[in-house]
């Protein structure tokens, strides 16, 4: 296990409200505490409903943090792969786009960047809802880019749903199906 974890980690995590993009920012931003002295976790929506567009910015980082809104970030992860197109522009050179493949038809027009398809709406409506998605995104995010040891959002995931079993049981399933999916990621 790798337990150096870089010194700022920048994610935007974009989709659809109800396929858990706030969960999923949270879920880092909560597991990061031990890791990192400074921590943003920013969440901007439509229309506070499900099926509205829904983001949040997340930010790691060992020095203080200017400001938490991002234009461009290291990582931006797509729960809906239609939006690769309205969405490539806010990942910087070098930087990495996290997709899910489902709905992923166009090709980006910048070519700066590595984008990373992953197949895991299919796993997530095989656990029961797409809510699962963002944890499985999140699982092969963790396990290609390591901004914090795995660990950790287990460790969380059993902290905020402790005295729920079939909960936590389900989410970490679903996480861990997502890191196993990230050993296939070339970063």
């Amino acid at each position: 296990m790798q337990n150096k974890t870089p010194s700022r980690v920048e994610l935007i995590i974009v989709g659809i409200g109800g396929m858990g993009v706030l969960v999923a920012g949270r879920l880092l931003a909560s597991a990061a505490l031990p890791r990192y002295e400074y921590i943003s976790w920013l969440p901007t929506y439509g229309e506070a409903r499900r099926g509205g567009p829904s983001e949040c910015t997340v930010i790691l980082s060992h020095q203080p943090i200017a400001s938490p809104i991002l234009d461009q970030a290291q990582t931006v992860m797509l729960l809906d792969g239609s939006q690769l197109r309205d969405f490539e522009g806010r990942v910087r050179p070098d930087g990495i786009i996290v997709a899910e493949s489902a709905g992923l038809k166009d090709k980006p027009k910048r070519k700066d960047f590595k984008l990373l398809p992953v197949s895991g709406l299919e796993i997530a409506m095989g656990m029961g809802g797409v809510l699962f998605n963002g944890l499985i995104l999140l699982g092969a995010y963790v396990e290609a880019t390591r901004p914090v040891p795995p660990e950790l959002i287990e460790a969380e995931l059993e902290r905020r749903y402790a005295g729920n079993e079939l909960v936590l049981k389900r989410n970490k399933e679903a996480f861990r199906r997502g890191l196993e999916l990230g050993k296939a990621i070339k970063v």
